[in-house]
């Protein structure tokens, strides 16, 4: 359980990290556009081959592993309406507010997205006594375009630099909680249940992708966001080929 919290925290580490970055340099959109391309190559890569297609290999028949797919995937959309809403709320009461009414809601979605993820790392332990490494570089490097992106509309709003890096902290051992749930809460969960799981968190996964991380690439990386999501698929990709080489 003591591994599963550790490693859970070294998925979500990345946001302390981003945090960081934030607080220290100065990263043009660009670049910022350019680290969420190559984190949403890594992430379809995960839930294509470590998700969905491991899901379906667990319940083959059964149904559970679609119904886990759309379930996710709806839950997120509506949870993301709900925050998205409040965002637009709070944006029409000052216009000297703007990045600081954000910050609510960009971190609720980003707890939103960081507990299926950490769910699914326990589970991999779990179920396999080991942590797909290509799942744990997925959550990793997504996590750090976001960071730094909130952090620096933090920084705008007037947030000191503890403030940022408390917060953080709190959301990474918050989601490395969630990866002792994974690994400890559905230990006696059948085949089929365990499926829905997977394919509940890709869902969601795959949602906030569509909705929320790749036109945000291409909106602040342009052409080139394209260009780093092939290179972060491709990483990806080349890491589960490799796992399952040895």
């Amino acid at each position: 359980m003591l591994n599963a919290f550790l490693i859970g925290l070294l998925a979500t580490s990345s946001l302390v990290l981003g945090g960081i970055i934030a607080i220290r340099f100065s990263l043009s959109n660009r670049a910022i556009g350019m680290i969420l391309g190559f984190g949403a190559g890594t992430l379809i890569s995960a839930v294509s081959y470590e998700l969905i297609f491991e899901a379906v290999k667990m319940s083959v028949g059964s149904g559970y592993t679609a119904y886990g797919f759309f379930a996710g995937a709806a839950t997120f959309f509506l949870a993301d309406k709900l925050i998205g809403n409040l965002g637009n709320k709070n944006n029409n009461k000052d216009v000297h507010s703007n990045s600081s009414s954000l910050i609510i809601p960009m971190v609720l979605a980003i707890i939103l997205d960081g507990i299926p993820e950490s769910i699914v790392i326990g589970l991999g332990i779990f179920e396999g006594g080991k942590v797909s490494m290509a799942m744990l570089v997925a959550v990793f490097i997504s996590n750090l375009p976001e960071a730094i992106a909130g952090s620096k509309g933090m920084k705008e709003g007037g947030w000191s630099k503890k403030k940022i890096l408390f917060l953080w902290l709190f959301i990474s051992l918050f989601c490395a909680l969630s990866t002792v749930a994974g690994f400890s809460l559905f230990s006696g969960a059948s085949n089929e249940w365990l499926s829905f799981i997977q394919a509940f968190a890709g869902g969601a996964i795959l949602m906030m992708l569509a909705n929320s991380m790749i036109p945000e690439s291409y909106e602040h990386g342009g052409k080139l966001a394209g260009v780093f999501t092939v290179l972060g698929f491709f990483v990806s990709v080349s890491i589960i080929v490799f796992e399952n080489l040895h």
